[in-house]
């Protein structure tokens, strides 16, 4: 075996996976097509969730150092920092719980440092063209043996077309296409239009209508922007400069199951859909996060039964919601009247703090639960967020500083601290708190059980 798992892809969602692996002790491969990283701005941000989850790794300082600069480019492209939901900018966002503004390629270069610091082996252009599944493991190209695949090889996966998965969906419903320009002359302003809607904001610029029948190839140019810009404002301009020019649509398709065997999907190779609300690194990041401790107990032989099966059942009903939200956010900035005036209300449902709170909820995940094999009454199946921890000398920590390892934490207060003998404490980290708890919290940060009973039907589920 080359490797104990096989990545492909070095995106944020195969780099954090291969850490992930690397924590947990199994031995990743990453193979990345691209000879070198990509700077394409492709995503500007990471939710509560995957900001919770880095922080748990030790990103926190260098996060909040790009989360200043991110956010003033944020207030500076789309003239405010609220949220928004189909570009209804009115979310606020909850202070004991913020996302992170940080553009694609900056967090390619942390989750590199971090993956090349605990040892992971990163090899660029190498394509992925053909995968041999058995029983005893994967080949990659004829070249590369793993016990395992990972297709983190974007929307377009190749894996997952050479496995045979299938990716049932709908097709787009809208097109947009921008980039960074320089106009000369007079420029429309901004706005929904009859025939769609114009983006301009700093040096960003683009236009959505509705999708056709067929995807543009090649790359974006000048004449292709300043004639999307006129069909939907009914406006001539120069567009004197293009880069980082980009075409996206809206097609939501997700893969039937995230494992066929012992090749598995994850982040867009699992799911595409809409980029409204930001939320795809969000989710990719939370599957590497749900399958990477998974797999590296696979790996090592000791995974409860069924562990490896969870992956489907706990994060498919997570890309689902995903789909559901950025449908609806579609079917909100598609052109006509009808849409204006159902946009119109939805704004004002937005003006209510309970509404406000729901649709934020709706882009973060923070209220999604996954389903657990056991009884176990809330808060267990959600995710945790950074805990204050007092202990019994009245030393004040944060989760985040228990978590690095990557391995299950058990918070026992004095009166469970019983529940904690030797064998637990091989199997998880225990911590003394007197403030919060008891809980068990999983290596993804969801909370496993919570403090009712034993934990014991808990550790051996996960454990």
């Amino acid at each position: 075996m080359d490797a104990d798992v096989i990545v492909t892809g070095a995106g944020p969602v195969g780099l954090f996976l291969a850490a992930e692996l690397k924590l947990a002790g199994a031995e990743p491969l990453v193979l990345e097509r691209l000879p070198t990283p990509s700077e394409e701005t492709k995503a500007r941000g990471l939710g509560v969730l995957a900001t919770e989850l880095l922080r748990r790794r030790g990103f926190g300082d260098r996060l909040a150092e790009a989360d200043a600069a991110g956010t003033r480019d944020l207030a500076r492209d789309h003239g405010t920092t609220l949220g928004h939901f189909a570009s209804i900018h009115k979310l606020v966002p909850d202070p004991d719980r913020p996302r992170t503004n940080i553009w694609q390629p900056q967090l390619e270069r942390l989750l590199t440092e971090h993956a090349l610091a605990l040892g992971v082996r990163i090899l660029r252009g190498h394509e992925v063209t053909t995968i041999e599944s058995d029983d005893d493991g994967v080949t990659v190209n004829g070249r590369w043996r793993g016990r395992c695949l990972v297709g983190c090889d974007g929307g377009r996966s190749t894996v997952r077309k050479l496995a045979g998965f299938a990716f049932p969906g709908t097709p787009p419903l809208l097109r947009t296409t921008a980039g960074r320009v320089r106009f000369a002359g007079d420029v429309p302003a901004g706005g929904r239009y009859p025939a769609g809607a114009f983006m301009f904001g700093g040096s960003m610029a683009g236009f959505t209508e509705p999708a056709g029948d067929a995807d543009p190839d090649g790359p974006v140019t000048a004449a292709e922007l300043a004639d999307g810009i006129r069909r939907v404002t009914g406006t001539e301009v120069v567009v004197e400069e293009l880069t980082d020019g980009r075409r996206f649509a809206d097609q939501a398709r997700q893969a039937a199951t995230y494992r066929m065997g012992n090749v598995f999907l994850a982040g867009d190779a699992a799911h595409v859909h809409s980029p409204s609300g930001g939320q795809g690194l969000n989710l990719g990041l939370l599957d590497a996060a749900n399958l990477g401790w998974k797999l590296a107990a696979a790996v090592r032989g000791d995974a409860p039964e069924g562990l490896l099966d969870s992956y489907t059942s706990e994060r498919h009903p997570a890309g689902e919601a995903v789909l559901r939200n950025t449908r609806a956010q579609s079917a909100l900035l598609a052109p006509g009247p009808h849409v204006d005036a159902l946009r119109e209300i939805v704004a004002e449902l937005m003006d209510l703090p309970e509404a406000n709170r729901y649709f934020a909820g709706l882009l973060s995940g923070v209220h999604q639960r996954c389903e657990l094999p056991y009884a176990a009454g809330e808060p267990a199946g959600t995710y945790t967020p950074d805990l204050e921890l007092i202990d019994d000398d009245g030393r004040v920590t944060r989760l985040h500083e228990h978590t690095r390892t990557g391995r299950g934490l058990l918070l026992l207060t004095p009166d469970t601290r019983h529940l904690a003998d030797e064998r637990v404490g091989m199997r998880v980290d225990v911590v003394p708190v007197t403030n919060v708890g008891p809980l068990l919290l999983r290596p993804d940060g969801v909370i496993a059980w919570a403090g009712e009973g034993s934990p014991k039907a808990a550790l051996d589920a996960w454990f």
